[in-house]
């Protein structure tokens, strides 16, 4: 099952992303405070973050996290797959296409693209990425830390 995540969820969420951020699917660990930030921002408003919460049986399997931009390139609204957490116990037992159909279902009618990226060595998560129908674009990513 997949739901949006609540206030008394905050503390549990944050433990998931840290476990997270201390994986190999990312290249490097954030700050307790921007975890923290991103879940007081999903719990103020939806506008620009939101995160869902995976339960499998009754338990807290994992979490998903997207974020909304505006893209011209794209003729509208892109929603990023920001994260995509499951963890070990639970992972190959279908939450993660549920999280993508649930996304499909409730992305609304002005979301002209699905987004995400993905570490190459996570073969796992682009092989269900690429059956999903995602294709890697050809571009450089950027960063500029302020």
């Amino acid at each position: 099952m997949i739901r949006k995540l609540t206030a008394d969820d905050r503390e549990l969420y944050i433990s998931m992303a840290e476990e997270f951020y201390h994986s190999d699917a990312v290249l490097s660990p954030v700050p307790r405070s921007y975890i923290e930030k991103t879940v007081d921002e999903a719990l103020h408003s939806d506008a620009y973050a939101e995160l869902f919460l995976f339960e499998h049986k009754g338990e807290i399997a994992g979490y998903g996290l997207t974020a909304k931009t505006f893209s011209q390139e794209a003729g509208g609204f892109v929603l990023w797959i920001e994260e995509i957490y499951i963890r070990e116990p639970f992972r190959s037992k279908g939450l993660g296409r549920e999280f993508f159909a649930y996304i499909e279902d409730h992305k609304g009618e002005n979301v002209t693209r699905l987004r995400l990226e993905v570490e190459e060595d996570n073969t796992r998560a682009v092989a269900l990425y690429k059956k999903l129908g995602y294709k890697v674009l050809d571009y450089v990513q950027m960063v500029k830390e302020n």
